[in-house]
């Protein structure tokens, strides 16, 4: 093969790498933007159907879900909760004749709980949110079962979150960030390319081609 033929070849497969990549990303792109349109309307139809009620919005801040009844138990789930400052905590019945009932919580911090008080209950399919600003420890419990053990505490601290125990933050997913392991894969093997094209081409153009091929030169 001729050094100009050669160099030639070189580019083209470069190049059509690099179009890969840039298909793959457009793809990408899509993929993320239309998983966050499906993610929008789920939650207006949820917001249209009224089975949420709440005193305090989430604002876009992170939220973690507890259990009310679970299995018909007579518990909350999970009965302790750390969390952040700003978290929403979505209440979720999936019994009857439970509520929400604050038993003690930080000053200033004016939770009230499920609407009605202690003399009100809801059934399964409702849900209850709330917004918890005030750091300090919230006591709750379930009025009609609260002797039967059916009590809550949820814990806002700087840091807190994760479910009971509290914890720093999870590891980032690159899926999670838009970018799948695949375009990863692509990239390093056309980068891997590309380096190799060039080696050979810089050995080829210093040593000059091989005393076999056609159009040598000696």
């Amino acid at each position: 093969m001729k050094r100009r033929d050669f160099l030639m070849a070189a580019t083209g497969v470069a190049g059509g790498a690099g179009a890969g990549v840039t298909a793959a990303s457009a793809q990408e792109t899509t993929t993320t933007s239309s998983g966050n349109t499906t993610a929008s309307e789920n939650e207006t139809t949820t917001a249209a159907n009224g089975t949420t009620s709440g005193d305090a919005s989430g604002g876009g801040g992170p939220t973690e879900e507890v259990v009310v009844g679970p299995g018909g138990s007579l518990v909350f789930e999970p009965a302790e909760l750390t969390i952040a400052p700003g978290t929403t905590v979505n209440f979720v019945w999936e019994s009857d004749n439970h509520n929400v009932v604050p038993e003690s919580q930080p000053d200033g911090a004016n939770w009230e709980g499920t609407e009605g008080g202690e003399s009100k209950t809801y059934d399964t399919g409702h849900e209850y949110s709330h917004t918890f600003e005030t750091t300090g420890t919230y006591e709750y419990f379930c009025q009609p079962h609260k002797t039967a053990g059916m009590v809550g505490t949820i814990t806002v601290q700087e840091g807190g979150g994760g479910g009971g125990g509290g914890g720093g933050e999870a590891e980032a997913d690159p899926e999670h960030m838009g970018v799948p392991f695949q375009a990863h894969f692509v990239g390093l093997a056309t980068l891997l390319m590309m380096a190799v094209s060039l080696i050979y081409t810089f050995f080829l153009l210093k040593y000059g081609e091989s005393p076999h091929a056609s159009g040598s030169n000696r």
